[in-house]
């Protein structure tokens, strides 16, 4: 299938297939779902409280009006009395579209975490079940609004992990979805999810191979197949086929035009993102964002181009015994994939939250920088890249390093799952001999709605004279798994970035959806125990979703109050370069990838660092409330006249320690974009996955090149590094095969 090189100036939406059937769930288990989503996002409607409507949350007419005018006076745009009242009386039983998409992101879950909901809602909807659950021997579904949410409250604060678990997931659940399938949030938040004076850009000249209907295996031949699209494999692909060699690219994901970018937030998650944008960790401490599509992350990420920290490389270098990355050779690979990206950070502008970061630290006397940019060394000042580019001026793989593989020779293959690699067995021991796996077609509109069914499968089988695995942190260690390999190292060594979040509220309209997700960084803090362990403070991407759903849940009224200052908004993060390590295995049932990590004790104090710095950065920028993302700890509110007096600033440390007293525990919403580790490179077998070539230990023909091999993690953005790292696998690939022509 031809992609021409000409995109539409216009935008083209990309539909959902129907959602899939609510069956997993019973009548009953269903009834208490939606009791706890119209809990978390409730109807607030001002009637008399007689006990005759215990659907609502019910309020007073004084407490309407109070709403109103806190309203009116905490927002540079409020809206009118009449959509006030309709956005508080808005719930989500009510809605068709958040129905059908809470549908498809509970049927998206893993089987065994459906099944144990699942089980606390039935729990819920009987009488013996609520009692010890709630304290009421009512079901939960018939408790009045007002004991409903004092019920969740109590999971909050729970000693139990399981009741604590529920109250995080059903809370983020509500609150994402609710964002998402809103329009009166839409209408009054101002976020549009097409951005203002869009031009698409120009499509990459694709051609994917295509195959019919058969019953037999389709079979290839090339020098090189690179099982994967993303940065490390882009990278893979131009350098092999401008060395002269046969490569062939295949991912599981399909290609979207620029002209399909950025999708709507509840679109893109199916469409771009590992397990529908909803993965996480087994003990659900962490939420997990990893890109499935052509260009893997690279096509969402938020474009930040950091080199590797010096004090990184002199660690692999001087306690992993890999001297490589101390060497002329590794910088060469750094400098020339950022000069291929245009990586530059002269044309960066900063929005409101990337000023207030350099600006903030720079009275403070802590070091800030700007972050560089691949955008080409051009102006990038985009918010929706992390629904895809629209512009194609982020020079991720899918628009810079595979169209280069292409006019090189290189060939592709989307929509293809990698079931495992193939070897051929010597006297000496094996050799990789390609991969085999499954290839699904788009559907007849080239679209990807229609049913599987009515969609060519074929198994396909892939020879070549090196296989080079370059699926992510999350499926290389998986299909090295289900290829038999059985090194106890593989899936071990899992490192994930993991942050906690800052959020002001500020008197202006900061339009928080404006420019880079990230354009500055803080680093005062990144050597905080003398050993390179830290944390760093950045922006965050402010697409609605991903701050809703990460916002801890206080009550229904704070939260649609919140919610309609989201113009005012913007929020930061605190980003540990995290010590210890987690585990990546495949789900027994799916076969998909499942993580096994919690953040530490050891790193979750790394980030409280960094969380009261953004208080302090915040406070010193005029942020009027200061909340962060931990459950229990109020915001901290600017007094009315907003002077900054010796009895403000003392009040202010005070609340500091509040904050830190609350500890970060593991419990608190987690989330990180970043995944490194679990096929480590080392200098023994004993010690980790690859050798210092990116062959796998004890097989031949056969690499790794992504972010997995990565020794430990960076505490920086990791794509330069990943990048780096292929680049010099790919030459070591291209010079080896050069010995056999």
């Amino acid at each position: 299938m031809a992609v021409p090189m000409e995109s539409p100036l216009s935008h083209i939406d990309i539909p959902l297939p129907d959602p899939p059937s609510p069956e997993f769930f019973n009548e009953t288990q269903w009834k208490v779902w939606y009791a706890l989503m119209d809990t978390i996002v409730p109807s607030i409607v001002s009637t008399p409280r007689d006990g005759s409507n215990t659907d609502n949350y019910q309020i007073t007419q004084s407490q309407l009006d109070a709403y109103y005018q806190e309203a009116q006076r905490k927002l540079s745009s409020p809206p009118s009395r009449k959509d006030f009242e309709a956005f508080l009386s808005e719930k989500p039983s009510d809605s068709q579209a958040f129905k059908d998409q809470i549908t498809r992101t509970l049927a998206s879950l893993p089987k065994d975490m459906r099944d144990q909901l699942g089980t606390m809602l039935s729990l819920l909807g009987t009488r013996l079940g609520s009692l010890p659950t709630t304290g009421y021997l009512t079901p939960f579904y018939d408790l009045p609004a007002e004991a409903r949410e004092k019920v969740i409250k109590s999971w909050q604060t729970s000693y139990f992990t399981a009741f604590r678990g529920l109250a995080k997931s059903v809370s983020m659940l509500g609150q994402k979805t609710w964002v998402q399938s809103s329009q009166l949030f839409l209408q009054l938040s101002g976020w549009t999810d097409i951005p203002e004076n869009y031009r698409a850009g120009k499509a990459a000249d694709y051609t994917f191979k295509q195959f019919g209907p058969g019953a037999g295996p389709e079979t290839i031949e090339t020098d090189v197949v690179v099982v994967g699209s993303g940065c490390g494999g882009g990278v893979c692909a131009k350098v092999l086929a401008e060395a002269g060699h046969r490569v062939l690219v295949v991912d599981k994901g399909y290609y979207f035009s620029p002209a399909q970018l950025p999708m709507k937030s509840h679109i893109a998650e199916i469409n771009l993102f590992e397990s529908g944008g909803l993965m996480s960790v087994d003990d659900g401490s962490m939420s997990v964002l990893a890109g499935s599509t052509w260009g893997g992350g690279g096509s969402v990420n938020w474009g930040v181009s950091l080199q590797t920290p010096d004090y990184v490389r002199r660690e692999w270098a001087s306690k992993r015994g890999l001297d490589f990355f101390t060497s002329s050779d590794f910088q060469g690979s750094l400098d020339r994939v950022c000069e291929f990206m245009g990586v530059s950070d002269s044309a960066v502008r900063q929005n409101h939250r990337g000023q207030v970061l350099l600006d903030g630290a720079e009275k403070l006397g802590w070091k800030a920088k700007v972050t560089p940019h691949n955008s080409a060394n051009k102006d990038h000042h985009c918010g929706h890249c992390h629904l895809g580019c629209g512009s194609a001026g982020k020079q991720g793989p899918a628009v810079s390093w595979l169209p280069a593989a292409a006019r090189a020779g290189a060939e592709f293959i989307e929509g293809f799952q990698v079931e495992r690699v193939t070897f051929d067995t010597f006297a000496s021991g094996k050799k990789a001999s390609g991969v085999v796996g499954k290839w699904i077609s788009r559907d007849q509109e080239g679209g990807l709605t229609g049913s599987v069914t009515e969609r060519v499968s074929r198994d396909v089988v892939i020879k070549a004279k090196r296989v080079v695995v370059s699926c992510g942190t999350l499926w290389s260690p998986v299909v090295l798994k289900n290829s038999g390999l059985a090194n106890p190292q593989i899936g071990r060594n899992v490192y994930l970035h993991p942050v906690n979040l800052v959020g002001g509220f500020w008197k202006e309209d900061v339009k928080p959806w404006d420019g880079c997700a990230i354009s500055s960084v803080c680093t005062a803090f990144e050597d905080l125990d003398g050993q390179g362990n830290g944390t760093k403070l950045e922006g965050v991407c402010m697409v609605p979703y991903l701050i809703y759903s990460n916002l801890p849940w206080r009550s229904g009224i704070d939260l649609k109050l919140s919610a309609l200052r989201y113009r005012h908004l913007n929020a930061f993060f605190s980003m540990p370069r995290d010590r210890d390590t987690g585990y990546i295995y495949p789900d027994p049932v799916t076969g998909k990838p499942r993580i096994q990590y919690s953040p530490s004790a050891f790193d979750r104090a790394n980030c409280m660092e960094g969380l009261v710095a953004l208080a302090r950065i915040c406070y010193v920028q005029g942020a009027e409330e200061i909340r962060p993302f931990l459950s229990g700890v109020d915001s901290f509110i600017r007094s009315p006249s907003g002077e900054k007096t010796e009895a403000e600033d003392e009040r202010f440390e005070q609340w500091l320690q509040t904050l830190r007293a609350a500890g970060n525990p593991g419990t608190e919403p987690w989330g990180g974009a970043h995944q490194m580790g679990s096929c480590r490179m080392s200098k023994s077998e004993e010690d980790g996955v690859v050798d210092p070539k990116g062959k796998v230990w004890g097989v031949e023909g056969l690499y790794v090149a992504d972010a997995s091999v990565f020794p430990t993690a960076t505490g920086v953005n990791p794509m330069v590094t990943n990048m780096a790292i292929s680049d010099s696998i790919a030459r070591g690939i291209a010079a080896d095969l050069g010995t056999l022509k």
